[in-house]
Formats: structure tokens, sequence, C-alpha cells
């Protein structure tokens, strides 16, 4: 069992240790040591990385005095020989850090292990420890305000690189209810409580009132106590004082099947995705010559606008299909099956498609046509009632192409790779239906 340093002092980021194992997992390199401050992923927490760096012994010709054992390695190292000198090889980078199965803490490395080190020294990123604190400290405080005031109990919770999520079990929850829940969450924030640890049993746990208990069967739960305001079980790294979190920022809400999921950032992250949001702001403000405050109303107008434009172009397209399909069947017997073939190079799907669907209006028309803009594509069509099928003659197509495509007996369409194959395939087709 790996002592966990962490459980007691999130705020420790360096520290010596034994190295008591080298695993290969997955084919990576892991180093075991007898205590460690780096968290490994549970509970929603990811994990830390940093640095070890391990001090190795080397011949010392001249005898003379070198490091001593004592408090050498507070971890329990070996006696130093002291007719070899000590040394540091270069550090490795801590990439991961895991939990194993058999309770050890694997602290996955970046580099050769050199061998028989005498002790280990780790080194964590500070501003990531820093950060997870802030966001995991963040989190129970807003999930107690959940509780408090809409009795809605966290479910999960997940840490990312940039954004940290809760699941809310709850049948409802609004744009006000989160406001509400942000703000109360932020009052504890600037009231500083005292953020403590206690070690206790699971009945003394249910005594005291404890938000949430494992399932697990423990000896001894780890509790975090925000003063006056939340009590949960939990094994992850905290502040010592709610100020510390700096603020919470809840950014979206998304209905889930267990029922809600809240993204939020804390402290730092908090600044950050406010700076980034007021940037992006103020240059869309300028874009559109407004007031950031204006800018949604701005947009909702230009969207409305896009909507009327689009509907007039429709139309204006629909009119142009109506004389290009009568330009394609002027001058063509009626009275037998009509064969339109035809490779639109400058024109995008939805433009043919409208044409094809012209031209079947009349009966007896098979039209077989190619759009080249865009993504080049094959439109087979016939009026209503006719005697081939389409879907049929578009699979055959796909598969000399290697396109995907397919439709019913009267249409069908289907995507090529090359603009240039759609003249081929088009002519290939008139004469399958000849």
């Amino acid at each position: 069992m790996t002592d966990r340093l962490y459980y007691h002092n999130s705020f420790l980021y360096d520290f010596v240790a034994a190295l008591e194992e080298v695993r290969q997992v997955d084919g990576r390199t892991a180093l075991v040591l007898d205590r460690t401050a780096f968290y490994p992923t549970s509970g929603g927490q990811v994990f830390d990385t940093g640095w070890l760096e391990l001090e190795v012994l080397e011949h010392n010709p001249g005898n003379n005095p070198t490091l001593s054992a004592e408090g050498a390695n507070e971890g329990g190292a070996p006696e130093v020989d002291k007719r070899r000198a000590p040394r540091f090889a270069p550090k490795l980078r801590v990439s991961e850090v895991a939990d194993a199965e058999d309770g050890t803490v694997l602290h996955f490395v970046e580099g050769e292990v050199p061998q028989d080190p005498v002790r280990v020294r780790g080194f964590l990123d500070v501003e990531r420890r820093r950060d997870h604190m802030q966001q995991h400290s963040g989190q129970h405080i807003l999930s107690a305000a959940f509780v408090e005031l809409f009795q809605m109990p966290t479910v999960s919770f997940h840490m990312g690189e940039e954004s940290c999520t809760i699941d809310l079990e709850a049948k409802s929850l609004s744009a006000e209810d989160v406001a509400k829940a942000e703000m109360r969450a932020n009052q504890v924030i600037l009231e500083d409580r005292t953020v403590g640890v206690h070690f206790v049993t699971a009945e003394k746990a249910r005594e005291m009132g404890v938000r949430k208990i494992p399932p697990a069967e423990r000896d001894e739960l780890r509790l975090i106590e925000v003063q006056g305001f939340d009590l949960c079980a939990c094994g992850g790294t905290h502040v010592k004082a709610t100020g510390q979190v700096g603020s919470i920022l809840c950014r979206k809400v998304e209905k889930v099947k267990q029922g809600f999921r809240v993204e939020f950032v804390c402290g730092i992250r908090a600044v950050r995705a406010a700076r980034r949001d007021y940037e992006t702001l103020v240059e869309s403000g300028g874009l559109l010559s407004t007031h950031v405050w204006e800018v949604p109303a701005s947009i909702r107008k230009l969207v409305d606008g896009g909507k009327a434009a689009a509907k007039v172009q429709h139309k204006s397209l629909e009119e142009i299909a109506v004389l290009r399909a009568a330009q394609l069947l002027a001058g063509r017997d009626l009275n037998q099956v009509c064969v339109i073939a035809e490779v639109f190079t400058d024109r995008e799907l939805a433009f043919v498609k409208l044409i094809a669907q012209k031209l079947t209006q009349t009966s007896g028309v098979v039209a077989l046509l190619g759009a080249g803009a865009g993504q080049p594509t094959l439109i087979f069509a016939q009026s209503p009632g006719g005697e081939h099928d389409m879907g049929v003659l578009m699979k055959e197509a796909m598969a000399k192409l290697g396109g995907r495509g397919g439709g019913n007996k009267d249409m069908a369409q289907g995507g090529v790779s090359e603009a240039g194959k759609l003249q081929g395939a088009v002519d290939e087709a008139k004469a399958r239906i000849e």
C-alpha cells in the first residue's frame, strides 16, 4: 500500500520517498513508491503530473564522507554506502498517475530509470494541482448549493482539461435555478469558510450527517467539511478555505439520462473563460457595429434576414429549375419514355435535385443528372409509376465508382470522389435504361 500524503496535506508539492518497484504496464514504465503526494485519477478528479528525481550512488575512490542516512529519506530509504558518492539522475517526467489493484499508486514516467536509487524526490506540477483543488472544492460547494436550494443531489462528477461537470438527479432544471445555485455557491466562497478533513468510521459519518457515503465498505472514511455548509466523503485534493476557490461560473446545462448535466469552471479557469467569452463578445460586437449587450439581438436580426433571403433564393431557384426543365424537355417525344442525361458541372446538388423533380412531374421521364459543384453527386429520378428502379440503378453505379448512395424506386442519389466521373456514370446509366 502506498502512503498517500495528499490525504493529509493537499498543499504538499514536493516530497521524498523510497522506490519500491519498477513495473512495466502495457509497455509503459511505472514506478511504485512507498509514499507519494501525486494524486491518481479517482472520484471524478484527474491525475497530477510532475517530475521524479532519483538519487543514485556511484563509486567514490577518495572515500570522502557522503550523504548521511539520517534524514535522507523520510520514507525509510536504506543506509548510504559512504564509499560511494550520491548523484542526481536527470528528472523523469510523470505523465500519468493511476491506482493499481493492490492499493499501490503507479507513477508512469518518461525516460530511463537508473539502477539502484538511494531515494526519490517528487515534484508536482503546482499550477495543475492548484487548479484541481479549485475545481474539486468548487464542485463540493456547487453540489451542496443545489441540495440546499432544490434538493437536487449530484450523482456524478467529471473534471476535464477545460471544464468540469456534475450530473444532477432532477426532473427539471431552469436557467433561473442554475443562476441561484451559482450565486449561493459564490456567497459561500466569499465567506471564506474553513475546509477541513476528518477520518471517521462509516457509522460515525452517518451520525455526522454526511451528504453522500460511498457504497464500498471501508474501515475509515475521509470526510471533507465546508464549515457549516457541507460534509461529504471524498479522497480528492481540496483547498484550506473556500476563498481559495476564487469563484464558480456555470456555463452550460443539458438534459441527460439521469437528470441534468451542469458544466462549470472555478478559480483561474473561471477568469480565463470569462476573459475568452468577453473578448469573443467584443469582437462580435465590432463586426456587427453594436455594443456587446446588443450582440444577441443583432444576431437574431441577421438570422431572420438570412432565413428570408433563403426563401427568396429557393423560390428563384425553383423558377429557374422550371425553365431549365422545360428547355431539356423541348422537342422530346413525350409519347414514349424520355431519358434526360445531363451533367451540371457548375451547379450544386440542391439545384440539380430541383431540376430532377421538375422533369419528373411530366409522365414518362427518366432524369439521369450530375451535380459537379461542391460534393460531386449523381441524381437518378423517374416519373412516378415508371418501369425502372432508380435505387437499383444507383446501387450499381456506386459499386463501380466506389461511392455511397441509395434511394427508392423513383429517386436515388449518390456521391462520387471526382466530378470527372459524373459524365461517364450518367452515360452508362442511360445506356442501361435504353
